[in-house]
């Protein structure tokens, strides 16, 4: 039995036992793992996820329930994804949705087949389609995506994506194309540009959106800073936003990760064409001599009622994952600002699972803006 922890900022906890009939490294494996949420306000949701492998077949499923009337939960959505390594080069993954009707039974929203195809070299090409059922049940296509990656030279690699979306004359008509290429350089550095084109009312593709991002490697401190540059009324592109990600590992067993964000735009503020300082997250993981593992995060925005008082802590979130010799327990929890400038409790996670033996952390960076 074999059980590994991830523990992401600015997620809930998750939690996962892995469970194998033969020695670890074998093609059968399975885990399981339960996460219970309660929120003010908010329906309490209980979420049961599990994951099998056998041979070149994946399964993972993830049932959300939530609180009947009676007390009791019930059904409320389910994904089901199965992943087939087809062969060397070839991987398919099938991911259906369901909900639930008005009598409670079990249907289908969704349907995504994805095929992934790995070339001699090292590139890629991905097609994902996305159907749903219409009135009578018989899936439509509402999407295709196709995603083309390939090495241009030794350390440039560039992605090609178009999106294509239901037409006014019937089928899928392109509506959206990226174009992303990353670098590295001398020092595990990394710069990355993607392009997000929109097409015009003539039929002519217009940059959206341009993304740059560096990101440097020093030790076991990493940075990365991006900058978002977005077309304005007379389509001069400009900066809209930035943000600078900053991890370094201040202790042994100790890391700390620091996101700030800066925008044009500012709550309760008038645009003065200048970037301001809206947001940072600050997150500490540490590591216990028992093993267990806490990470705290607290946020800091603006008040809108005075944008020019800087910032000011708006959400702490406390997760705990607790190792035992019969298993392990997770624990999420978020306070957040009232209006009297107080902090109260707003909801609880807890998610639970069979068996620990050694425990891996990820640390992630907060959700970069959109």
């Amino acid at each position: 039995m074999l059980l590994a922890i991830s523990l992401y900022f600015c997620s809930n906890v998750t939690l996962w036992a892995q469970t194998s009939d033969s020695p670890t490294g074998n093609a059968h494996k399975s885990w399981a793992a339960t996460t219970e949420s309660q929120s003010d306000n908010v329906n309490p949701t209980r979420t049961l996820e599990s994951h099998t492998q056998n041979g070149n077949r994946t399964l993972d499923k993830q049932s959300v329930q939530r609180r009947g009337s009676d007390g009791h939960f019930e059904p409320y959505q389910d994904v089901e994804k199965e992943t087939v390594q087809v062969d060397a080069t070839t991987v398919r993954t099938s991911t259906r949705t369901f909900g639930r009707d008005a009598n409670g039974a079990k249907t289908l929203l969704q349907v995504t087949e994805e095929e992934k195809h790995t070339l001699p070299g090292g590139d890629t090409n991905v097609v994902r389609a996305t159907s749903n059922p219409d009135v009578n049940g018989k899936l439509q296509l509402v999407q295709r995506q196709i995603e083309e990656t390939k090495s241009t030279s030794k350390d440039v690699e560039e992605t090609k994506t178009t999106v294509m979306l239901p037409s006014v004359n019937g089928g899928l008509a392109p509506a959206m194309k990226v174009q992303e290429r990353r670098k590295r350089g001398a020092n595990d550095t990394v710069e990355s540009q993607k392009t997000t084109l929109l097409p015009d009312g003539a039929g002519n593709w217009q940059t959206s959106e341009i993304r740059q991002a560096i990101t440097r490697q020093e030790g076991k401190n990493r940075s990365t800073e991006e900058r978002v540059s977005r077309p304005d009324s007379e389509g001069k592109l400009g900066e809209v936003s930035r943000t600078v990600s900053k991890e370094s590992e201040s202790a042994p067993g100790e890391k700390r990760n620091t996101v700030e964000t800066y925008s044009v735009d500012v709550a309760g503020s008038a645009r003065d064409g200048s970037l301001h300082l809206v947001e940072r997250a600050t997150t500490v993981q540490s590591t216990s001599s028992t093993g267990q593992q806490t990470t705290e995060q607290q946020m800091e925005q603006p008040n809108p009622g005075d944008p020019g008082s800087g910032l000011r802590v708006i959400t702490l979130t406390t997760n705990t994952v607790r190792p035992g010799p019969s298993g392990a327990q997770g624990t999420r929890t978020v306070q957040a600002r009232d209006a009297n400038g107080s902090f109260g409790i707003v909801s609880v996670d807890t998610t639970k699972s069979d068996n620990v033996h050694p425990i891996q952390v990820q640390i992630a960076p907060s959700e970069k803006p959109k």
